[in-house]
């Protein structure tokens, strides 16, 4: 990868396992709120109902995946134009509302108070890193600088995960979302890369990501992440340009970019 002296990462997904995490925490909350099957005004159709709701790993990753489905499909409707808020946790709590009042979710609805939904819907301010992550970053740092550009805001990801960056950059800055071109021209300017845009790479388990960086000439870094399929791209048949395929590099995890930035190496 000669040339690059900037890499900007994708976080979710990329950086963090936002799956494993929130199905996590969705877990111990059902556990906390277990007790609520036994209320006496609920129905009994209902108490069976959240009980193996509460109880289902299955069920907690559908709600998982189905909250983060929400957020792409509004985040990708902004990118293109539409109304709607440019603050991802104010999107996150108005999707978490709109999935409580659906038939399958109401029964869950119906034991979080105010409380435990406003502590809910910032989960995605307490997503873990992926396993190679942080050891990735770290190698990387000592041979380029590391930013974020993130759909995340900036309050979000300025302490997010412990993760080593040298600059945080959100989607906030610049009024829209990936894969929006004013976003990666955006990025580039903060980083006094516009007119050399090639010295940068973007870094995503997301092509559709990676395709809008590569229109404003970005090199592009396919990181491989179990279950990131947000636009319908298998990670395993992903290619790299040598290989026939669109990105200029793919790689299955952070930590095996860091001997490839590393001269000594």
């Amino acid at each position: 990868m000669d040339g690059i002296e900037v890499l900007i990462f994708d976080v979710f997904g990329t950086v963090v396992d936002w799956r494993t995490s929130v199905v996590k925490e969705l877990q111990e909350l059902g556990s906390q709120h277990k007790l609520a099957c036994t209320h006496f005004w609920l129905d009994c159709r209902v108490r069976r109902r959240l009980s193996l709701i509460l109880d289902s790993p299955k069920d907690w990753k559908d709600f998982a995946e189905e909250w983060r489905a929400g957020y792409m499909q509004n985040t990708r409707r902004i990118a293109n134009g539409g109304d709607g808020t440019n603050d991802t946790d104010t999107m996150h709590r108005e999707i978490l509302e709109e999935m409580l009042k659906a038939d399958r979710w109401t029964q869950v609805g119906s034991v979080l108070d105010e409380r435990a939904r406003a502590h809910l819907s910032y989960v995605w301010h307490r997503l873990d890193g992926w396993p190679d992550t942080v050891s990735g970053l770290y190698g990387l740092k000592k041979h380029a600088i590391v930013t974020c550009l993130s759909n995340g805001n900036l309050r979000l990801l300025a302490k997010f995960a412990d993760l080593p960056w040298d600059a945080v950059l959100s989607v906030a800055l610049f009024d829209s979302y990936k894969p929006n071109p004013k976003v990666y021209e955006g990025a580039l300017r903060h980083l006094s890369l516009n007119e050399t845009p090639q010295k940068a790479a973007m870094v995503a388990a997301h092509m559709f990501d990676l395709r809008g960086a590569a229109k404003v000439g970005l090199k592009t870094i396919f990181v491989r992440r179990k279950d990131e399929k947000e636009d319908g791209v298998d990670p395993a048949g992903v290619k790299s340009k040598a290989e026939g395929g669109e990105v200029d590099l793919v790689v299955n995890s952070i930590e095996e970019l860091v001997p490839l930035f590393d001269p000594s190496k």
